[in-house]
């Protein structure tokens, strides 16, 4: 098992993937797994600012919602195939997450989160009221997405299995860019952030910008999540914008284990597919769905895959544990977090 776990680690988004290519085997019908995988990418880009930077963040549909209007708006008003409607839609999320980061990042705590929402709230009434662009309170429709010839292949969106693997491409490219990013240098500058800014500015990091940096990343990812989500629907609901969908992401990444690779998507298939199931026993589904958010929150808090993920790295610290007298007991249990090399919670980012 400890074998295995390390081959994960060094592997990550290899094994991501090789689950996600049978993951429509597993749920009862492929829309729903066309919407576990959006999802999960807009979580993926979320966790980046808040589960490895430690930033919480409550306006990232603002980036989702962007990212849907503007490739639908490529495509209805502007006529742009669906690859440059897409582009159009990561570029836009990418601007706006530079002006709400600059503005956001000159904040800490529960402040940064309060402006991210006020922002986002400005985003959304701005589009809520352009109705002539965005269709107001009835959404953007008719993004149709026309049959495309690739390498002798016809890709055509309205087969839910082509949907789903023509999405995966763009998600696996999302993956590899968040990993790349995650063992960089400047990925360990954002872990550090996350545990103690103060140190990481002694050490003579510029803490803003690297801040700032983060944010538009992960703005970029959730807007690249809202333009699929905007291919799959064929249309682009207000709710992309609404506060709401940014408390999906925050209930999604701390469901699946912030901080963790593979987590976000754990949350995001937990969320949907209890919403799936609860809504067709009764309309209040949001009430069972806070439950159980509830319940995990207080008896796994580092989430379900984090969780997972503990308890296999202390079964393997058990195994390779050698006895000790019970006089440097009290010594190893200090000093157990540093001979490990983690921050004391066993946490790791498979």
């Amino acid at each position: 098992m400890a074998t295995l776990v390390r081959t994960i680690e060094r592997h990550r988004v290899a094994a991501v993937l090789l689950f996600l290519l049978v993951f429509p085997l597993l749920m009862p019908y492929e829309a729903l797994a066309v919407n576990i995988l959006v999802f999960g990418l807009y979580a993926v880009g979320f966790n980046l600012l808040f589960g490895y930077t430690g930033l919480l963040s409550f306006g990232h549909a603002a980036f989702f919602g962007v990212g849907a209007y503007l490739t639908g708006i490529a495509i209805v008003h502007a006529g742009l195939p669906w690859p440059l409607a897409i582009a159009a839609g990561v570029a836009a999320s990418l601007l706006v997450g530079a002006a709400v980061g600059f503005l956001a990042i000159r904040s800490r705590g529960i402040y940064f989160s309060m402006v991210t929402l006020a922002l986002a709230q400005i985003v959304y009434y701005a589009f809520y009221k352009a109705e002539r662009w965005t269709g107001g309170e009835n959404g953007l429709r008719g993004v149709r997405v026309d049959p495309v010839e690739f390498a002798g292949l016809r890709l055509d969106f309205t087969n839910p299995t082509t949907k789903y693997y023509v999405i995966l491409v763009f998600v696996a490219a999302a993956l590899w860019l968040v990993s790349r990013i995650l063992a960089s240098p400047f990925g360990a500058v954002m872990e550090a952030i996350r545990e103690n800014d103060r140190r990481v500015s002694a050490c003579g990091y510029d803490v803003a910008r690297s801040k700032l940096l983060v944010f538009v990343l992960s703005a970029g990812l959730c807007g690249l999540a809202g333009s699929l989500r905007a291919l799959h629907l064929s249309v682009v609901p207000i709710d992309s914008l609404h506060y709401l969908t940014s408390g999906h992401a925050v209930m999604m990444c701390l469901l699946g284990g912030m901080g963790t690779f593979f987590g976000p998507f754990v949350g995001a298939a937990v969320f949907l597919y209890l919403e799936d199931v609860v809504t067709t026993l009764t309309q209040h589904w949001m009430l069972v769905v806070g439950i159980v958010f509830m319940l995990f929150v207080l008896f796994f808090p580092r989430g379900i895959w984090g969780t997972v993920l503990h308890v296999l790295r202390q079964r393997e610290t058990a195994g390779n544990a050698v006895p000790v007298v019970p006089a440097q007991a009290g010594i190893q249990d200090a000093l157990g977090p540093r001979l490990r090399g983690d921050d004391g919670r066993g946490e790791v980012s498979p």
